[in-house]
């Protein structure tokens, strides 16, 4: 996949740039930056969790951006050339949770469990408004894609040591509080934390090693990388997902008969 024109680039400080490929999709790429140097691999790892749990986060792929394409950019003109980017597929005709007042319905309401869940098990502390599209695909009733994973581990300039670190607290997420709302019972936590803790090990290690050398993770945070998943999943996670019920899932259904 090549791409072949670029679009603009976009808001944020990810250094994310809209470019079309010759599939004739857009993607909304990353490069790596200094002083960021985890977002690529932080958007790596959030991002196969993620479609492996089957929840709504757009396709993703590793992509190569020739120096070629970048110098004839000026926007790309000075980016921090690498082999590879991160390119995630650009999902038309939505808006983020901040540009939407009111939302009465989400249709994909069974996988918000789901991207709670990972949001707690990978310490993703910004699941912000700006972090969710809402696609409405007809009148009040929305499908919802979770985006943006630069931030996982609880930074995108994350430590070796951070990793043993990482908080253990219900976090404040008004955005968690919006999916929450249509998730409609609580039995949909224990589903997807069922499935977070059967997930095969090697496959963790698997999609950790593809992590490319130049983005700048040795081998022994690769390792860490692994074992504070396994290490989350199994002891951190599930006395996450009850203290979020407790204080945050069943106040917001207290009410219902």
């Amino acid at each position: 996949m090549k791409p072949v024109a670029y679009q603009k680039k976009l808001e944020g400080k990810s250094n994310s740039h809209l470019i079309t490929f010759n599939d004739g999709k857009d993607y909304v790429v990353k490069f790596f930056q200094p002083g960021f140097e985890k977002t690529l691999p932080n958007e790596w790892v959030g991002y196969c969790l993620a479609r492996y749990l089957g929840l709504p986060v757009p396709y993703a792929r590793l992509v190569e951006i020739p120096q070629e394409f970048t110098l004839q950019v000026p926007e790309l003109v000075d980016v921090h050339q690498t082999q590879f980017q991160f390119a995630s597929k650009y999902v038309p005709d939505c808006l983020n949770g901040h540009q939407v007042s009111h939302v009465p319905n989400i249709i994909n309401y069974q996988s918000m469990a789901g991207i709670i869940l990972l949001d707690y098990w990978l310490c993703n502390r910004d699941r912000t408004r700006k972090n969710i599209l809402l696609y409405e695909a007809d009148s009040g009733n929305y499908r919802l894609w979770m985006i943006d994973q630069a931030e996982i581990f609880g930074t995108y300039n994350w430590l070796h040591a951070d990793l043993e670190n990482l908080p253990v607290e219900v976090m404040k997420s008004a955005t968690h509080e919006l999916m929450a709302q249509f998730i409609e019972n609580e039995q949909s936590f224990t589903e997807h934390l069922e499935i977070i803790q059967t997930m095969p090990i090697h496959l963790m290690e698997e999609l950790v090693s593809i992590i490319p050398e130049e983005w700048m993770v040795s081998k022994e945070e690769k390792k860490a990388i692994v074992s504070t998943l396994v290490k989350r999943r199994k002891k951190i996670l599930p006395e996450l997902m009850h203290k979020f019920i407790k204080k945050v899932y069943l106040p917001l259904h207290s009410n219902e008969q």
